[in-house]
């Protein structure tokens, strides 16, 4: 082989399998589990997908706590550093501060994340997201919200798509808790309406094969329509909702490790484990928009 064949033989290997980007040439669907029509093909939003391969969090793409943001519901507190990169996954290494922090006249004692996309995302996007929870009380999630302080008018509202949200150390005697760890656990959320839009909540359960913690698991989401959400859990479709308002304002892409006020902190304070257990890995998350 000549230099400029063999020159030219990288580059293309390069462009088709280096990069960045997922190999992938449609979302994680079961056989037969494909909800788009046979003329349609899935195409990567490349701009709202991370394979996590970089030795660093892609600052062009995600905040690692948005600045004059969300700060976290105490007790958990979010921390740039609980977020780190190994083996081509997005680590969240949930934490006890070594000392509590007084903010806002709000007690933080323990460390989580809050990563979230730079762009929005808008209406027929298909989401997905392979997670493998953490064992602690505190939260693993894969979710969308609006910014809407930024809206006027109708639009000044908060629209919420929860694909998952899970824990791995049930702390409560509340009923609907008891299986929190072994879900699927999907909403859409409307609230803070200013006109006459429908306030609630519409969510899906799915049943999981053991814990949360066990395993990676792909969680999607087909925002198909304002008025239309198709849940998806390894590639099979597992429910339907249908939002109470219109779902038709672009949101952002929320990767967050919190606290939950109905699953409060243990005793001993829910921290004594291994860094392992204390962590969510975030293998990949891919959006994808139908031609």
């Amino acid at each position: 082989m000549n230099r400029v064949l063999f020159l030219s033989t990288i580059l293309v290997f390069l462009m088709v399998f280096g990069c960045d980007q997922s190999n992938q040439i449609a979302p994680t669907f079961s056989e037969g589990q494909d909800p788009s029509s046979a003329d349609q093909t899935w195409k990567l939003v490349p701009s709202l997908s991370d394979e996590f391969n970089d030795p660093d969090l892609d600052t062009s793409k995600w905040y690692n706590t948005v600045p004059g943001g969300w700060i976290g519901r105490p007790p958990g507190l979010f921390k740039a550093n609980t977020v780190s990169m190994a083996d081509g996954k997005l680590l969240v290494t949930t934490d006890q501060l070594p000392e509590p922090e007084i903010i806002d006249e709000k007690e933080f004692t323990h460390a989580g994340a809050h990563i979230q996309s730079k762009l929005t995302a808008n209406v027929g996007l298909y989401f997905e997201c392979s997670m493998k929870a953490n064992k602690t009380f505190m939260s693993s999630t894969f979710w969308l919200i609006n910014d809407w302080k930024s809206f006027e008018g109708c639009d000044n509202r908060v629209t919420e798509l929860d694909i998952q949200e899970a824990v791995g150390y049930i702390n409560t005697e509340k009923e609907f808790a008891q299986t929190f760890n072994e879900k699927m656990n999907s909403n859409t959320h409307s609230r803070l309406v200013t006109c006459e839009d429908s306030v609630g909540i519409v969510g899906n359960k799915a049943k999981m094969e053991g814990k949360v913690y066990d395993d990676f698991h792909v969680f999607g989401a087909w925002w198909k329509s304002p008025r239309e959400i198709l849940f998806f859990l390894d590639g099979n479709h597992v429910g339907t909702v249908e939002p109470v308002a219109d779902f038709d304002l672009p949101m952002h892409i929320k990767l967050v490790i919190e606290t939950y006020n109905w699953n409060p902190t243990p005793e001993d304070g829910g921290m004594n484990m291994s860094a392992e257990d204390r962590t969510t890995y975030y293998d990949w998350v891919r959006v994808w928009e139908l031609e």
